[in-house]
Order: C-alpha cells, then sequence, then structure tokens
C-alpha cells in the first residue's frame, strides 16, 4: 500500500521536506535524492503490468540500475548548477526556479530555500524516465498480455509493452510541471506577507505545505492523462497476435 499510487502522496510527505531541508551538503542531498528515487523505483515497480511473475533477482538490478542513475544525474547536475558562476545572480535564480524542468523526477519541486535551492530539487525528467523504464525493463523482454473486446487473451507483446512505458513515462513528465510552476510563484507572494517576514522559521513548514497542495493537484492530472487499460490495433502490434483475433483492436493493462 505505501507504494500505490493512493500512497503516493501521504508516504512522500517525509521526502518532499527532507528535500526542502536548506544548507545540505552534498551527503545530504545525495541521501534525500537516494531516498527519493528508492520512493519512485517502489512506486514504479508497485504500479506496473504484473501479469507476469518477475524474479526478485531483476527487481534488485531494476532498482540498482534505476536509483545510481538517477541519483548521479541530479547529483552531478546540482553541483553543475552550484558552481555556474558565469549566471548574474537575477539569471541564476531565474534558472534555478524554472529551468530545471528538465532535470526533475516524479514526486516534488523544492523551489524557494532561497541559498541552496537547487538542492531541494528532484532528480531530472531524463533520470525519472530511466526508473520507470529499468524498473519495468521485464515487461519490455517478456511483453505483457493483450485482450479482445471480450476480454480474452490473445497473446503477449512486446510492442504494447513499449505503449504501456512510453505512455507512463510521459505521465512521469507531466507529474512535475505543476509543481514545479506553482510553488514558485505563491510562495513568492507568500513570503512577502508579515507574517512570514516576522517569523522566518515558518517559510519551510509553509512551502512544503504549498508543495504537497500543488503535488495533490499534479498527480491525478497526470495520471488520467492514458487509460490503465489502453488500446491498440492489432495491425500495430507482432503478426502472430494479428492473427489471433479477429478484433480490429486490443487492450492491455499499461499500470500507473
Amino acid at each position: 500500500m505505501p507504494f500505490r499510487m493512493s500512497g503516493y502522496i501521504p508516504f512522500g510527505t517525509p521526502i518532499v521536506v527532507g528535500l526542502l531541508l536548506p544548507n545540505q551538503t552534498l551527503a545530504s542531498t545525495v541521501f534525500w535524492q537516494w531516498l527519493n528515487q528508492s520512493h519512485n523505483a517502489c512506486v514504479n515497480y508497485a504500479n506496473r503490468n504484473a501479469t507476469k511473475p518477475s524474479p526478485a533477482s531483476k527487481f534488485i538490478q531494476g532498482y540498482l540500475g534505476a536509483v545510481i542513475s538517477a541519483v548521479s544525474i541530479a547529483v552531478g547536475l546540482n553541483v553543475l548548477v552550484q558552481k555556474a558562476n558565469k549566471f548574474t545572480p537575477a539569471t541564476r535564480l531565474l534558472v534555478q526556479r524554472f529551468v530545471p524542468f528538465p532535470a526533475v523526477g516524479n514526486n516534488r519541486d523544492g523551489g524557494l530555500c532561497r541559498r541552496k535551492e537547487w538542492d531541494a530539487r528532484e532528480s531530472v525528467s531524463s533520470a525519472n524516465i530511466c526508473n520507470v523504464v529499468l524498473m519495468r525493463y521485464g515487461e519490455l523482454e517478456e511483453g505483457i498480455d493483450v485482450l479482445d473486446a471480450d476480454g480474452n487473451l490473445v497473446g503477449s507483446s512486446k510492442i504494447a509493452a513499449r505503449h504501456a512505458l512510453l505512455e507512463t513515462a510521459l505521465t512521469r513528465v507531466v507529474l512535475p510541471m505543476p509543481i514545479l510552476v506553482l510553488p514558485p510563484i505563491v510562495m513568492s507572494m507568500l513570503e512577502k506577507t508579515a507574517l512570514l517576514q516576522a517569523r522566518p522559521r515558518l517559510l519551510l513548514p509553509v512551502h512544503s505545505l504549498v508543495c504537497l497542495a500543488a503535488f495533490g493537484l499534479a498527480l491525478p492530472l497526470a495520471i488520467s492523462l492514458f487509460p490503465q487499460m489502453s488500446e491498440i490495433e492489432t495491425s500495430q502490434l507482432e503478426p502472430e497476435i494479428a492473427r489471433a483475433t479477429s478484433s480490429r483492436t486490443v487492450v492491455y493493462n499499461k499500470g500507473l
């Protein structure tokens, strides 16, 4: 249950707070990115198409590949942006707030903690896609079941598996959009209020709540882009599957 979509926000709350902590060291950045990507990996695995058994060894291989690649990209870009001293302060702040979208993973935005904003950011979108593909690579190797209109099994298709992973990856690209755009805008207004100016210690909890609210909006929006039971024309699939049914289209469970 912690890794189902219904548990994504409540069980991810401690990670949100950890990613937003100011003045982080490289070690703390690596820790929170590892925890974040571990959570992402387990979510991707728990919400895959599980019609075929997957041995524990494949889960471990996928987990190690997903987390190591994602954390490496995230931390590498972290260091790169921190050393980008050629930018003016205003340009660098703009880059740190809005440009990181291509570098954001499944979960949450790091946003506004002034001097270490980028440290709170998540891993890159490309790292997020890596996470999805590596945790669900078994589907690409073995294919996933496709069903006719009556729910009868037609066959196992690797092409349908590629479509399923592509659709899932696209939802992970869309997911960060509201999380990256809304909190900086909202917090830039809230920071000017007398309450937060008089009590700067409230910035972190308020920022965490704003990010969680944005994430609560973004999650259902992203996963509703494609139906869980997706449809594909049999003419696009393997010839043996097209010959095995008279249906023009078949359906498959893409996962979430």
